[in-house]
């Protein structure tokens, strides 16, 4: 069984991203494991900044290693909070924090202005200085609610409402949200063209 190094420290990131790799022959190893500290995530983009962390896991265990980049963007709100979603609300911010502000920056918006999408960039390279790293992206529809609903997930889920349904993706069952998020089709994608490669 050959092993990838999986590059997050998100517990919920690593719970989703094991549950869809489950099938596959690969042992996955969180970054943690190895006492991996996260690099300086300063890409400009969410394919950059997976890049980033999939060659620091891999320059760091000499292992392959696959690492993703995701983020919520609201339209009345420009596209933010984009690639400063997990810090939205500061350095330290807890969920909660991110959530309220959210809820703040959004306070009059009408349901009609409130469209937004997780968006998701997926890399997997066979070694730090991988020339042809495998990259996959995905986005997810949907619009913030105006209060939280759900335990499930992590995140901005209790404010997403998916589109289509009615529900937040917190409420969703981790196997349905697996199946149709961002996160959850960019991995897909990744693991067939992983398959595709020999992988």
């Amino acid at each position: 069984m050959r092993k990838v190094v999986l590059a997050t420290g998100n517990a919920g990131k690593l719970a989703e991203m094991r549950a869809i790799l489950a099938d596959r022959d690969l042992e996955v190893i969180p970054q943690g494991e190895f006492g991996i500290t996260p690099p300086v995530e300063d890409g400009a983009t969410f394919i950059a900044n997976a890049l980033i962390k999939a060659r620091h896991a891999a320059a760091h265990t000499g292992l392959p290693a696959i690492a993703d980049d995701s983020g919520l963007e609201v339209d009345a709100l420009g596209g933010r909070p984009g690639l400063h979603s997990a810090r939205y609300a500061g350095p330290t911010a807890a969920v909660r924090d991110n959530n309220e502000l959210l809820l703040a920056e959004l306070a009059g918006i009408p349901d009609g202005r409130r469209s937004a999408r997780y968006r998701c960039a997926m890399v997997f390279v066979r070694a730090a200085a991988d020339p042809l790293p495998v990259i996959t992206e995905a986005a997810w529809e949907g619009r913030i609610g105006r209060e939280p609903s759900g335990a499930g997930g992590f995140g901005f889920d209790p404010l997403f409402i998916v589109d289509g349904d009615s529900r937040t993706a917190a409420e969703m069952s981790a196997e349905e949200k697996n199946r149709v998020s961002h996160r959850g089709q960019a991995l897909l994608a990744l693991a067939a063209r992983m398959r595709a490669a020999g992988w």
